[in-house]
């Protein structure tokens, strides 16, 4: 009998088997661990990107939605239903999930520690540097006010100073890599805010991270401060060996990865093991494995392809499959419905007003002392409010250590992410960067004053569009004297979810600055050709990136376009050919950017087709020798086609030949085209031609008259030979080909030369001339400015 009074003990349940035998021997797979996890990891990613979708059109980075997700799948709401809880996050399983989840969050601090960089913090400014002390200290007083609140409501009986210093922490955290993202998608990057945002955000990271090390340290069964004392000195020994012992390995396996070179694969083992094992040591000394794992991506190198390489190999597996998983894993433990009554309603107020009141006034108040603007002040208040994944691994660490209960847990998680979906739309509506600076003159390569600085704004996407480029300019340069022609090289940039900041602050930190203010070691390697080229051209070429969602990038150029005073846009065929002669589409994406270009730029556009200008090396000034013709119909893209043609056979190597082409009497070319309207101005530009042509050997020109499209393809083909064409966009010419055009940025006659019936060798410039006529803003500049002074000198 007192065997059966007895009260039971606890029963443990058995561990999960890690596979099934399979459902037809009467086994169901969520009794497993491999696939249930299986299920886990599908249903948590498919829900978090779909999410993600949602809120796409808020412009919210994709944290927010995963820490929706995690909270939505949790006992706030899905997890209500028992039977799904039950079903699909057993507390059984939950072991296995966490423990891959921070495997995940592992790497993932390592590739925060990567994008790091300890050399461009210490040459921070003044500015930054106070501005990060201030979004800093004023929030961790607010926290230790906070928490003597929550501890004396809802957190009784914790331990007073590890709570002090967590509620420090959470409440003065600004998350880099969700800043980046938010500065990248607002095109914020490049600006003043921007760049004292990033600087400041990157500071106040690694000062977080110091605290949090610290407040850990606080924390543990043992009361004895000396144990406290004995972790902080090992974490310092630690990094010590960390400086000291690692970075030398790490600098050697970088310095034996050289550009162009793929990176040993021994080395990528190393280095991955590496943060395994530093994570072991920190996690043995009692400051968390996040923590190991976190210093060695910031000592790894950040020179050279070798950090590349790492964030490449790992960046799309822990981004997609194993962050997700800790979100899930951090909504699993949040339960909103904690939050009831009064008190913790108004508790959750306090928090907010805290987070927010402290960033905000505390970044406001020491920026307006340095002269910032308020609105700027303001603007960078709210970006330094960001928080993100790092908050979530504050509150996480804070509630394993029994630091924070479940009410002020879900506070605190519901704080982060007020704060951080409120940036977006905040800073869009009260920072409103100048789009474009003082309205400019010369906006077309056909001008009057021919003596004045030609500058055009070069973009492309990858290696394949340089040599045919810079050839390109290199024959665009004419016998001018030095300064008389401006390049500005912009490299193309998409802004996809995988996109790191290491790569999108580094590019983007001197976006226009002279080659010899860049330091080597932050220079995108696309521009190494150009910089080569200004050495030994008479030409100015200025770097410059544009990072952004393609179907927002035409912004960025057309901007950039007007703030460097571009006379002509050179863009990239959204099409390369391949060895067969066939041209094949990088993607209608980029179709889409070049069509958005020709309808918002400022200036002229050249969609260039690129099939080898000069072979897929730059070719020597003495070596140029290409020939150039220009199909001639009439109208003002042929006139700039023409313009653009008599300023290039000015070089030496250059031989331009002009076929005028003339309908026959009584007939038109394109009976849509009213080819006389602009006669006299066609008239103007070919006696100005035929005056250079009797000056210059190299010049000829032809006259054709045709009947018929046959006509007009006959005379091309019989020039199938030449280097270059340049032709007019919108020409007032017949379609020569029978079906109808996939690409109307083109033109009749460009579509025709590009298409592989005609030739594979010769590449093809279409040119559209500005027309301020199609905004009544932009006319009323351009008529003003026609009577003003020639545009300034390229800034240096």
């Amino acid at each position: 009998m007192a065997t059966t009074n007895a009260t039971a003990a606890p029963v443990c349940p058995a561990p999960m088997k890690a596979v099934s035998n399979g459902a037809f021997q009467n086994e169901n797979p969520l009794d497993f661990a491999l696939p249930l996890l299986i299920v886990q990891i599908i249903l948590v990613v498919t829900f978090t990107r779909i999410l993600a979708f949602m809120l796409r059109p808020l412009r919210q980075p994709r944290v927010i939605a995963e820490i929706i997700g995690g909270i939505l799948l949790g006992p706030s709401a899905l997890g209500r239903n028992k039977e799904f809880l039950n079903n699909i996050f057993p507390k059984r399983s939950m072991t296995v999930l966490d423990t891959l989840a921070n495997i995940g969050l592992l790497y993932f601090l390592f590739l925060v520690g990567l994008e790091l960089d300890i050399r461009a913090i210490r040459r921070t400014g003044k500015n930054a540097l106070v501005i990060a002390f201030a979004g800093i200290s004023l929030p961790f007083v607010l926290g230790i006010g906070t928490s003597v609140v929550l501890r004396s409501t809802i957190n009784k009986g914790v331990n007073q100073l590890a709570f002090l210093v967590f509620m420090g922490v959470a409440l003065s955290i600004t998350a880099f890599p969700v800043l980046a993202r938010i500065l990248a998608e607002l095109k914020l990057l490049t600006t003043d805010v921007g760049r004292i945002a990033m600087s400041a955000a990157a500071v106040n990271d690694v000062v977080a991270w110091i605290l949090l090390a610290l407040a850990i340290a606080l924390t543990g069964s043992n009361n004895s401060p000396l144990v406290s004392v004995w972790v902080l000195l090992c974490g310092a020994a630690f990094i010590l060996f960390a400086i000291f012992v690692l970075k030398p390995i790490l600098a050697l396996m970088a310095r034996r990865s050289p550009e162009g070179e793929p990176v040993k694969e021994l080395y990528i083992c190393i280095t991955l093991s590496l943060v395994l094992a530093a994570g072991f040591v920190t996690d043995t000394i009692g400051i968390h494995a996040l923590f190991g794992a976190f210093v060695v991506g910031i000592i790894v190198p950040k020179d050279g392809p070798f950090a590349g390489v790492l964030i490449e190999k790992i960046e799309d597996l822990v981004s997609g499959l194993f962050l997700p998983l800790y979100f899930a894993s951090s909504g699993l433990k949040t339960n909103v419905a904690t939050i009831k009554g009064a008190q913790s309603w108004g508790l959750l107020m306090l928090v907010i007003f805290n987070a927010c009141f402290g960033k905000i006034v505390g970044t406001v108040v020491l920026s307006m002392l340095f002269r910032v603007p308020f609105m700027e002040a303001l603007t960078l208040g709210f970006l330094m409010n960001t928080k993100g994944l790092v908050e979530l691994i504050v509150l996480n660490i804070g509630k394993d250590r029994k630091v924070l209960n479940d009410q002020s847990f879900a506070i605190l998680v519901l704080m982060a992410l007020f704060t951080t979906f409120i940036t977006t739309p905040i800073v869009m509506a009260i920072y409103k960067p100048a789009k474009k600076g003082d309205p400019y003159k010369h906006r077309r390569i056909q001008r009057k004053d021919l003596g004045t600085e030609l500058r055009i704004l070069a973009c492309f996407h990858s290696t394949r569009n340089i040599p045919t480029l810079i050839n390109l300019i290199e024959s665009s340069r004419g016998i001018q004297k030095r300064g008389h022609l401006c390049v500005y090289a912009m490299h193309l940039m998409e802004l996809s979810e995988r996109s790191s900041a290491i790569s999108m602050i580094h590019k983007a930190r001197k976006n226009g600055l002279p080659f010899w203010n860049k330091k080597r070691e932050d220079q995108d390697q696309m521009v190494i050709a150009f910089e080569a080229y200004q050495q030994l051209r008479s030409v100015i070429v200025r770097p410059m990136t544009a990072i952004s969602a393609l179907n927002s990038i035409h912004e960025d150029i057309c901007t950039s376009a007007y703030r460097k005073q571009a006379a002509i846009i050179l863009m990239p065929f959204h099409k390369h050919q391949r060895l067969d002669g066939s041209m094949e589409s990088l993607g209608h994406s980029f179709h889409l950017v070049n069509q958005r270009i020709l309808r918002h730029a400022p200036c002229s556009v050249g969609i260039l087709v690129d099939r080898g200008l000069g072979g897929t090396t730059q070719v020597v000034a003495s070596e140029v020798s290409y020939s150039v013709v220009v199909p001639f119909f009439g109208g003002q893209d042929d006139r700039e086609a023409l313009a653009y043609g008599m300023g290039m056979a000015e070089h030496p190597g250059i031989k331009l030949t002009v076929l005028k082409f003339t309908p026959k009497p009584g007939m038109s070319v394109d009976p849509k085209a009213d080819v006389g309207a602009e006669s006299d101005k066609d008239n103007e530009i070919f006696s100005e031609f035929i005056n250079l042509s009797n000056r210059n050997e190299s010049v000829r020109y032809e006259e054709k008259t045709m009947g018929s499209k046959e006509d007009i393809i006959a005379a091309l083909r019989s020039m199938s030979n030449a280097s270059l064409f340049l032709v007019g966009r919108m020409s007032p010419a017949m379609p020569l080909t029978e079906m109808s055009t996939d690409c109307p940025e083109l033109g009749p006659i460009g579509s025709y030369l590009a298409s592989s019936d005609f030739s594979t060798t010769s590449s093809i410039l279409v040119v559209q001339q500005y027309d301020p006529s199609i905004n009544a803003v932009e006319k009323l500049q351009y008529d003003n400015n026609e009577v003003s002074s020639a545009a300034e000198p390229c800034a240096v």
